[in-house]
């Protein structure tokens, strides 16, 4: 099982990743071990996440919304449409 996962940082933006674990990785990025990029903006929450059965799926997804302007991202995390 894979996780797609957006996180809120301290300056707003936000960062988008995969993973099998979003506890453990959400931990690693508080850590500064997660990235460069939440190591330099300082990850404060997981603001939403995504289910996937396979890696590939997930990456696919990950870079879809990794494409999407900011303001796309935030009506999904405000569960206002996901595509």
């Amino acid at each position: 099982m894979y996780f797609v996962y957006l996180i809120e940082c301290k300056d707003g933006s936000l960062y988008t990743g995969i993973t099998t674990n979003v506890e453990r990785r959400f931990k690693e990025h508080k850590d500064g071990i997660g990235g460069h990029y939440t190591s330099a903006k300082k990850a404060v929450r997981v603001v939403y996440t995504e289910r996937y059965p396979d890696r590939s799926s997930a990456t696919r997804r990950e870079a879809e919304i990794k494409g999407w302007r900011r303001e796309k991202k935030l009506h999904l995390i405000n569960g206002e449409g996901s595509s």
